[in-house]
């Protein structure tokens, strides 16, 4: 069926996830190679509005889904649910009911989180992985216990563990804080406000704010399981350095942990590169992606 939001050259799928359905949008030939574009909080499908048709152009199957929780995905109740183990499993399911057996994912956030994960767990079906400014979970812990001012940074992990005052707090005023975030922490321009409408409505979803909340909530009750030992999977590593809440650095630790990792650095980025400067992200990811 068509896409909504008026994106030409798309189509609207509903995908199986680990015990839960997922909404994403796909484009590109369906014999191309497949990439999954994972978002991260608060956005959904939405987030990759520049980037899906380049890289479908570029002759990539290209699918976006609304990641657990969010938008027309599926909000499975209890925090246990939003596990990263779960969640990470996802990304594979779907490609076994695309009837692919090899697939590439870019992560931004939470996605990158995703990412890093189904790298660090040897997932043999994942070819390669692109981190947009997300940090490899293991990396970051090491580092919050020698940088203070980073965790400080992440201390909303702690303010989102809070039942229900979350919430409150950020659908207020037709979500308010959350659109104010947004925009207060981008490049002039990035989000418009026909941007946030959509955004909007997502949030607005029955469920999808707690369900969206409850990715940080099981990220501190349900530690990851990861393998030890070095990535070997190929990765690129794409951080905007003007992030407010993530030290550039941690491109770099992500990096130790990779056998086969480069790093770019896009100075004048921020946290919500993607949309900051679309045409550079989107050559280095055609460029990591074809290879």
């Amino acid at each position: 069926m068509p896409a909504p939001n008026g994106m030409a050259g798309t189509e609207a799928l509903r995908l199986p996830g680990r015990g839960v359905e997922l909404h994403a949008i796909a484009a590109g030939p369906h014999h191309g190679r497949l990439v999954f574009l994972l978002h991260g909080f608060p956005e959904f499908w939405w987030a990759w509005r520049r980037q899906i048709g380049p890289l479908a152009a570029a002759g990539l199957r290209v699918v976006a889904p609304d990641l657990r929780g969010y938008n027309l995905s599926a909000k499975p109740r209890g925090v246990a649910a939003y596990a990263l183990d779960t969640i990470a499993e996802d990304v594979p399911q779907m490609a076994q009911a695309l009837e692919r057996d090899r697939f590439m994912v870019v992560g931004h956030d939470w996605g990158a989180i995703i990412a890093w994960h189904l790298a660090a767990r040897g997932e043999a079906r994942l070819e390669r992985a692109a981190i947009l400014n997300g940090p490899h979970p293991t990396a970051l812990a090491r580092y919050l216990t020698s940088h203070p001012l980073q965790a400080l940074r992440l201390s909303y992990f702690a303010a989102f563990q809070i039942p229900l005052l979350p919430e409150a707090m950020l659908r207020a005023g037709n979500f308010a804080a959350l659109a104010g975030a947004m925009r207060a922490t981008a490049r002039a321009g990035s989000f418009t406000a026909s941007d946030l409408a959509q955004y909007r409505a997502a949030w607005a979803q029955p469920g999808a704010l707690t369900a969206m909340l409850n990715w940080y909530r099981a990220m501190l009750r349900h530690r990851p399981h990861l393998k030890d030992g070095r990535i070997s999977t190929p990765i690129r590593i794409i951080w905007g350095d003007r992030d407010i809440a993530l030290d550039p650095r941690l491109a770099e630790a992500g990096q130790a942990l990779c056998e086969q990792a480069e790093v770019f650095h896009l100075p004048g980025a921020t946290h919500w590169l993607h949309h900051d400067r679309p045409e550079e992200v989107n050559r280095l990811l055609l460029d990591f992606l074809l290879a």
